[in-house]
């Protein structure tokens, strides 16, 4: 079940955030959109976090070596879970990037097998699965 694939080599689905910037801030990401240091607000902020991130690679390394988390996208299938329910088994998944939880998998199936879910980045799954889930995910 070790199937987690890096973000960066593939890009999947991104998730939409808000942010609110003063003025001048804007005026100054606006003014290097027009001098074409970028194509536009977004690749800014976009170009902006990476370079924060990557200043940050040892300590978000560390962190996620010490909280035994999954980096980048995993997959759960149903075939999956059932292994883990024939195993007897409960799962506590924690990822930093994005977990998806297949379509066939069964509110029932997700209830049996998956015990916690910590994700930092994006949960994706079912309506019904994260209505289940719901006080199991953290």
């Amino acid at each position: 079940m070790s199937n987690v694939t890096p973000l960066r080599g593939k890009q999947p689905d991104s998730e939409k955030i808000t942010i609110n910037l003063g003025y001048v801030d804007l005026g100054r990401i606006d003014l290097l959109v027009q001098e074409g240091f970028y194509s536009n607000r977004s690749d800014f902020i976009r170009s902006a976090i990476r370079s924060l991130l990557d200043g940050h690679a040892d300590a978000v390394t560390k962190s996620i070596e010490r909280h035994t988390m999954d980096l980048g996208l995993r997959d759960y299938t149903a075939r999956d879970l059932e292994a883990v329910q024939a195993a007897g088994e409960v799962l506590h998944i924690k990822v930093v990037g994005l977990a998806r939880i297949a379509s066939d998998v069964t509110p029932e199936l997700a209830l049996a097998t998956i015990g916690s879910i910590t994700v930092l980045g994006a949960l994706q799954a079912s309506s019904e699965v994260k209505k289940a889930l719901g006080d199991r995910i953290r």
